[in-house]
C-alpha cells in the first residue's frame, strides 16, 4: 500500500506515462456527471504527465 515503482527511462517510460495519462483522462471523463472535483483531480494528473510527456520528446 502507498509504494512507488520507479519508470525506467527511455522509451518504456514514454510507454507507462501514456498509458497513464490515458487513464487519468478515462477516470476523469467517467466521472463528470457523479463527482466533479474527483473528475477534475485526474484531469489534473493527466495534465502533469502531458507536461512530462512533451518534455519528453
Amino acid at each position: 500500500m502507498g509504494a512507488t515503482k520507479s519508470i525506467t527511462s527511455g522509451q518504456q517510460a514514454s510507454l507507462i506515462l501514456e498509458h497513464r495519462y490515458q487513464l487519468f483522462l478515462e477516470r476523469a471523463s467517467g466521472l463528470h456527471k457523479t463527482n466533479a472535483k474527483l473528475a477534475e483531480f485526474f484531469e489534473s494528473k493527466a495534465l502533469q504527465i502531458k507536461t512530462i510527456l512533451d518534455n519528453l520528446v
